[in-house]
């Protein structure tokens, strides 16, 4: 009897994927709250694609020279900021009277970690009305990925911005779902009658 091989799947699952109109109501959710802090981490991870532990890296000093040095993993590498975002950080640092150091701390001066930054984005779901199963922090950065990609179709470059080893992890990021997949098979036209 021979094995029967499974493919990987091709797509995400669609309960699973954060959709840009989605991101924007969280960004918008949080500015409603008036947690501009939460709608600055949010805008942070998805536009620089870093991972939420690396947040603590985006420091007053990045903030001014545009770029942050990211240690993880054994690796380093530079996250390019946005002007944009950059000026929304510069406003909200001045208005923190942060000076050095990390961006984005608690009220006791330590950097957010992981946990309260989850814990933060799940508040937002029913007034952003968007489904808690697809509001997490590393959902921010398949976002950033799935944008990038879209854009560029450069899935090396992607993976350097990452900080991956291998393009077949940043594959894994590139996913949409069933229903994107669909409509780019539509858009073929090669059924004829």
């Amino acid at each position: 009897m021979r094995k029967l091989k499974i493919q990987k799947a091709l797509f995400l699952s669609e309960d699973k994927e954060l959709t840009r109109a989605e991101y924007i109501r969280l960004v918008k959710a949080a500015e409603r709250a008036e947690n501009q802090r939460l709608s600055l981490v949010i805008q942070t991870i998805c536009a620089t694609g870093i991972r939420v532990s690396e947040l603590r890296f985006i420091t007053a000093e990045a903030v001014q020279c545009g770029r942050a040095e990211v240690s993880n993993k054994g690796k380093r590498r530079s996250v390019f900021l946005p002007d944009k975002l950059r000026k929304l950080l510069k406003h909200y640092l001045q208005k923190q009277k942060i000076t050095a150091g990390a961006v984005f701390v608690s009220r006791n001066g330590k950097p957010l970690d992981r946990s309260n930054i989850w814990r933060d984005m799940k508040k937002l779901c029913q007034s952003a009305g968007v489904e808690p199963g697809k509001v997490f922090p590393h959902n921010l950065r398949h976002l950033f990925a799935r944008t990038y990609y879209a854009l560029e179709r450069d899935l090396s470059r992607l993976a350097d911005i990452l900080g991956h080893s291998s393009v077949t992890t940043t594959r894994i990021y590139t996913a949409e779902s069933g229903a994107v997949h669909a409509r780019q098979i539509g858009r073929l036209g090669l059924v004829v009658t």
